[in-house]
């Protein structure tokens, strides 16, 4: 991982959702963001196979996926029990519910952040760009 090139980790089950994901990413106007590494995971297990493979600055994660809540994933690597030893991520929530609980719980399992679906593609590249390294 370079300073130059941070490394995201998209969570999301939704194959059309990552691909668009990482084209408004590729597209960001603020070169930290455009310049980013996305790996992406379709579900928990991928997503800690990929954290233990190699350190990521920020997680993009789904709560609601098909092996589990991503809450619990936020809440391991709060814990340091996922991410193979690696450096804490940030880690920002991404879910259609709004309720404010949720967002409260997603605060206390650990998320740094929370972005509301449906989003603005300019609402993705804010959040994103606050959690990168040496941008908050």
């Amino acid at each position: 991982m370079t300073a130059e090139n941070p490394r995201i980790l998209l969570v999301e089950d939704e194959e059309l959702n990552r691909t668009l994901v990482k084209a408004v990413l590729a597209r960001a106007d603020i070169e930290a963001v455009r310049d980013a590494e996305v790996i992406d995971a379709p579900n928990l297990a991928a997503a800690r196979s990929r954290l233990g493979e190699r350190a990521v600055d920020l997680v993009l994660l789904d709560m609601n996926l098909p092996d589990g809540h991503g809450l619990t994933l936020a809440g391991e690597l709060a814990a340091g029990t996922a991410g193979g030893g690696h450096k804490r991520p940030a880690v920002v929530a991404v879910t259609a519910s709004v309720l404010p609980q949720d967002r409260a719980a997603a605060l206390e399992a650990g998320c740094d952040g929370f972005l509301d679906k449906p989003y603005a593609a300019a609402d993705l590249v804010a959040v994103v760009a606050q959690h990168l390294p040496g941008r908050s």
